[in-house]
């Protein structure tokens, strides 16, 4: 990465990092959707807004996948653990709802 001019590799770079945050923030968006239409699946089904078992298996999946893709498995697990956190919110709204 020693292009002649910095400040036009730091745009490049940075437009780039504009791109797949846009590409993320879609990503969560449809994923959420998702998750909502389970949350009233669960709701409408007398089903628990959590489930610790899926969120076990899930955790230990994403960790194997960070780790082929060289991120920090650590990560991983705490942007799902964030991400989950959301979704059992909007679970448990979505069973009061009823």
């Amino acid at each position: 990465m020693t292009d002649a001019d910095p400040t036009e590799t730091l745009r490049r770079l940075r437009g780039s990092i504009d791109n797949i945050d846009a590409a993320l923030i879609h990503m969560l968006a449809e994923r959420f959707k998702a998750t909502k239409q389970v949350g009233v699946l669960k709701a409408e089904h007398g089903m628990a807004p959590s489930d610790p078992n899926r969120e076990e298996q899930q955790i230990a999946r994403l960790r194997r996948l960070a780790e082929e893709a060289e991120l920090d498995p650590e990560f991983a697990e705490k942007w799902f653990n964030f991400v989950v956190a959301e979704v059992i919110q909007h679970h448990v709204a979505a069973a009061d709802s009823k």
